[in-house]
């Protein structure tokens, strides 16, 4: 089963996606946008949770349209018996299934692990869930809040005399899906590679996903005793380092943690004094002096518009940028020569702008092809094209709710 729509360096990997809302399928759509096939299948009548989430135009989620770009979309029972054997004849056309169900459910429908490898020896199998598949917390759900509070991330952001805050988006979804994305990957390398391999079973956590991006944290404190608190927008380890509103209450965002950057920075403020004094020579030094540096900076920065602040420190090769909405991202040069920005065909609207596939190859670009669609809008074809079933077949097992 290919998409002859598809192009990219993934072109031929053909995925089932069985899961729901963010994370796990967000895997799946970072592969299609790089050309890989990816079916979605959901349950008959309700679908994925997603499809309910804001924000709406006309009854219909933008946020679903953008988070399943790219795919095929069918529908099937697998809690009904004939609708495990489905998924089970399906799987020889199939080189990965992710799946994000608590523990034990898939088991519990006739289709475990050694099932699914019967079916497809060669099977890469993503299991994404709040906590893994082993430990005390294995059956506890999971939403990215859970993650990012469990998984360190919301304990450090914010402002030091304030309650943590979450990010404006589930981003422990997002880099979750990274994660399942890259693993994905690394074992249809071994299973293609190596002919003596058997399919995997990929055991990801979306909590230590999200511990595991927060680099240095369990090194400082396993080796100083440090437990590392919130500082705002204030950086803690390179200085100055803030968010600063300009004299027509523009925000910019400074950074630099390197004697090059802050020498061009210093100079943009008019203060190339700065790295040669006792106090400033080093980061170390640098930061161990930031209210002082934060003065400094600060007042320039306060007593200019955001254009002449840019000017300045574009002039001086400093490190400073405004900071975005959605819309000055629209209104970017850059964002506009990259084409990050694309225009994708979609079936209620004609067309919709979302961010292009990324990276960008070269030789060998990816495309969003389309946005997610209606609940079962390619039944007949994925069913026709996967079993060779016919119309007939296919009606009958709509009418009896497995597809």
């Amino acid at each position: 089963m290919t998409d002859n729509n598809s192009t990219g360096p993934l072109t031929g990997l053909r995925i089932l996606d069985i899961a729901t809302i963010i994370a796990a399928p967000f895997a799946g759509t970072l592969l299609a946008d790089m050309g890989a096939d990816v079916v979605k299948l959901e349950l008959p009548g309700i679908g994925d949770g997603m499809r309910g989430f804001p924000p709406f135009k006309d009854g219909k989620s933008l946020w679903w349209k953008a988070a399943n770009r790219g795919k095929q979309f069918g529908t099937l029972d697998l809690r009904k018996k004939e609708g495990a054997e489905l998924l089970l004849k399906m799987l020889p056309e199939f080189d990965v299934l992710i799946e994000n169900f608590k523990p034990g459910t898939l088991d519990r429908w006739g289709l475990d692990i050694e099932t699914l490898w019967k079916a497809n020896p060669k099977l890469v199998v993503l299991r994404t869930t709040a906590f893994g598949q082993t430990g005390p917390y294995i059956g506890k759900p999971g939403f990215a809040r859970i993650f990012e509070a469990m998984g360190g991330l919301t304990h450090i952001t914010g402002d030091a005399d304030r309650p943590p805050v979450h990010t404006g988006y589930p981003i422990s979804d997002a880099f979750g899906g990274v994660f399942g994305a890259m693993s994905i990957l690394a074992a249809v390398h071994k299973v293609r590679s190596d002919e003596n391999a058997k399919g995997e079973e990929i055991d990801l956590s979306l909590t230590e996903a999200t511990f595991r991006l927060l680099d240095f944290l369990a090194i400082e404190y396993d080796q100083l005793g440090v437990v590392r608190e919130r500082s705002g927008n204030k950086n803690q380890y390179s200085a100055p380092s803030d968010v600063y509103l300009t004299s027509d209450k523009k925000y910019v965002s400074l950074a630099g943690s390197t004697n090059t950057t802050f020498r061009g920075n210093a100079t943009a403020v008019g203060r190339p004094d700065l790295p040669d004094d006792p106090r400033f020579t080093t980061n170390n030094l640098r930061v161990e002096n930031a209210a002082e540096l934060d003065k400094i900076f600060g007042n320039f920065i306060a007593t200019h518009t955001l254009d002449e602040v840019v000017e300045a420190f574009d002039k001086a090769k400093g490190t400073i940028a405004p900071i975005y909405s959605v819309e000055q991202i629209f209104n970017d040069p850059q964002y506009q020569a990259r084409e990050a920005i694309t225009s994708v065909p979609d079936d209620d609207f004609g067309s919709v702008r979302l961010q292009n596939v990324v990276p960008k190859f070269v030789q060998n670009p990816g495309k969003v092809k389309w946005t997610a669609k209606d609940l079962g809008a390619d039944n007949d074809a994925v069913f026709e094209k996967l079993l060779g079933l016919s119309k007939e077949e296919i009606d009958n097992y709509r009418e009896r709710g497995i597809i």
